[in-house]
């Protein structure tokens, strides 16, 4: 009788194709939920609007999902509450920028006066004629700052022709004439031949006096005053009356966003101190 034949298997060289595959671990707290914040959010069907972007939408509240954790659906709609109200005070900014920018527009679409007088209320000669609120707002600081010194040239020069003519000198008119800088000097000589002036020291010295000066000394001024006309229209076209729902929204929305996450943290906290 033969030896019954035994196959002895070797155990560095078994294969595992008989072993059991190990179980992965199921999926606990957040990670249970953490995908399903736009497949099964109750909110964000009616928070976003059609013309707005969804995918922002999204990325925000998966922010959320990620900062806070949620663990249930309670703590996952809280947080969708929280995405709700950011989401809404965005909205509101949006209304706050779109009222300012009419208002703006309102402003310096017309030749209004009423903001440059308003700038400077006691300042004497600063009436706006002829300046578009437009151009002024447009200005940079150092463009601003040019503009001054531009005026004051100009001023100085006319004083100084004024000077010439009343010392009444031989050819006190042309050397005063040459003495106006090339846009004041142009005036005068457009203005030669129109009502009483003439090409003589005396019209010169009433066109100075009378025309001139007033005009180069309000550009002066304008010039001067250009940083507070820019912040009395910007302040015009906040009118805060017409802001004051919107602000009083943007208070209610604070306070519900603070009330919902308050009740988020405690019932992070309730479930912490129960342990697993």
């Amino acid at each position: 009788m033969k030896p019954a034949i035994t196959c002895e298997v070797d155990p560095e060289t078994e294969t595992n194709h008989t072993a059991m595959p190990t179980p992965e671990p199921k999926p606990q707290g957040y990670e249970l939920v953490r995908y399903n914040a736009m497949k099964h959010g109750i909110l964000s069907r009616y928070t976003v609007l059609s013309h707005e972007n969804h995918a922002d939408y999204e990325s925000l509240v998966n922010s959320l999902m990620d900062e806070h954790l949620p663990a249930g659906a309670t703590e996952q709609h809280l947080i969708e509450e929280l995405a709700s109200i950011i989401w809404r005070k965005r909205r509101v900014l949006q209304a706050e920028g779109a009222s300012i920018n009419r208002s703006l527009r309102s402003l310096v679409t017309t030749d209004l006066n009423n903001p440059i007088q308003a700038a400077a209320p006691f300042e004497e000669g600063l009436s706006g004629k002829g300046a578009y609120v437009r151009s002024l707002m447009m200005r940079s600081p150092d463009r601003i700052a040019e503009d001054h010194e531009n005026a004051q040239r100009e001023l100085s020069s006319a004083w100084k022709a004024g000077s010439i003519l009343r010392k009444n000198r031989p050819n006190a008119y042309e050397k005063a004439r040459r003495a106006l800088l090339p846009e004041s000097r142009e005036c005068w000589d457009d203005s030669i031949g129109v009502g009483s002036y003439q090409a003589d020291a005396q019209s010169l010295a009433t066109y100075i006096q009378e025309v001139l000066e007033p005009v180069l000394k309000g550009m002066e001024k304008q010039a001067r005053y250009q940083p507070a006309i820019q912040a009395q229209t910007l302040g015009e076209g906040l009118q805060p009356h017409k802001l004051e729902q919107l602000s009083r929204y943007e208070t209610h929305l604070d306070r519900k966003f603070e009330r919902t996450l308050g009740m988020l943290i405690k019932l992070k906290e309730l479930r912490s101190s129960r342990g697993p």
